[in-house]
């Protein structure tokens, strides 16, 4: 009986291979096309100009390190982090509790999972009012690169 099975299990071993390997390629394959899909939703929705949502600031051990963008970090700069829209793009971002309004370039990528709009430089924030508060609800605005 035993040598029976084995003559069977052996000559349906690589049917069970190939079936396998079918099934495997075919999930990882949908699990990418869905990832991509994600990106795609996620820049598509770049092209709308004007975004709502909460900004914070740069802690400062953030300062003197490597940026998504290459450079190097500085709270003295006017920069910022943004997961939603491409790197170097000119923003204009407004304090929804006191009007105060300024221009920062995105360099700089937050945590995927931070649901923050923006994270912005030091100076950034202080232009805005909001160092001791540490968040705030603002209005981001893109700009084209020439203004």
């Amino acid at each position: 009986m035993k040598k029976i099975f084995l003559k069977y299990f052996g000559l349906l071993r690589p049917i069970y291979c190939i079936l396998l390997t079918i099934t495997f390629l075919y999930c990882s394959n949908s699990i990418a096309q869905k990832k991509t899909s994600i990106y795609k939703k996620k820049f598509k929705s770049a092209k709308i100009n004007t975004r709502y949502g909460v900004a914070s600031f740069y802690a400062d051990k953030f300062n003197g390190r490597k940026t998504a963008s290459g450079q190097i970090f500085s709270q003295d700069k006017l920069t910022c982090a943004c997961n939603i829209l491409p790197l170097g793009t000119l923003l204009k971002v407004t304090n929804l509790s006191n009007g105060k309004s300024v221009k920062v370039v995105i360099n700089d990528r937050l945590h995927p999972k931070m649901n923050r709009l923006v994270d912005l430089s030091k100076s950034a924030a202080k232009k805005l009012g909001f160092i001791s508060n540490g968040l705030v609800k603002v209005k981001v605005e893109v700009l084209p690169p020439n203004k």
